[in-house]
């Protein structure tokens, strides 16, 4: 048995889905969604609450996978996803320290998901018993890269996302006979061509 190893999966794991059920579920005096969501929206993550329940599941699937040594790879990813979004989002313009809500912590957690892969997740652990252990620098550096193009991807979501410009509704055209009322467009010769004006005044 490794007993350092099955500690530390159990241990950070078990954190985990305790993180993800707070945001998907409001276990354990957790926000649930719609606190999630809110969250979510204040660090501009849109939508918002389709990222909460993302981050919800990628921390309780990450956190159980890892716990069990299941996929222990993907596991890292994961939850380096989370950490690396929680970096650039929160805690990055506040330095390493964790007194000044630095992201030491996350970091050390990146650190923990890359050792935890590069040395595989030992025994007991379903990747040992189904033989398929995945492990080695190449597995740890791959694992990083992942979860970091995970965060990137849904940060550069967001932002796209909220630059979208919102639709404007459409207005119904007024019966037969009776006058057009000006709603930021104008008609002109009495024909149907109608065109954008921006602020001007008749």
């Amino acid at each position: 048995m490794t007993l350092g190893r099955l500690i530390a999966r159990v241990t950070i794991g078990g954190l985990f889905v305790g993180h993800g059920t707070q945001k998907l579920f409001g276990w354990f005096g957790g926000p649930g969604l719609d606190g999630a969501s809110k969250m979510m929206d204040s660090l501009e993550l849109h939508p918002a609450r389709r990222n909460a329940l993302a981050a919800g599941t990628a921390e309780a699937t990450g956190g159980a996978l890892l716990a069990l040594g299941a996929l222990t790879p993907v596991a890292g990813s994961l939850i380096t996803s989370m950490m690396v979004t929680a970096i650039r989002k929160v805690h990055g313009p506040n330095g390493p320290w964790i007194q000044q809500k630095g992201y030491e912590y996350n970091l050390a957690l990146i650190a923990t998901m890359a050792a935890l892969v590069e040395c595989g997740p030992g025994a007991p652990s379903v990747d040992r018993a189904l033989g398929i252990e995945a492990k080695g620098s190449r597995w740890a550096l791959a694992s990083i890269a992942v979860g970091a193009a995970g965060s990137a991807l849904a940060i550069e979501a967001g932002r796209r996302f909220a630059e979208e410009p919102a639709e404007q509704p459409q207005t119904a055209a007024p019966p037969e006979g009776e006058p057009r009322q000006r709603t930021g467009r104008f008609t002109r010769n009495g024909d149907a061509a109608e065109r954008e004006y921006a602020g001007a005044t008749a």
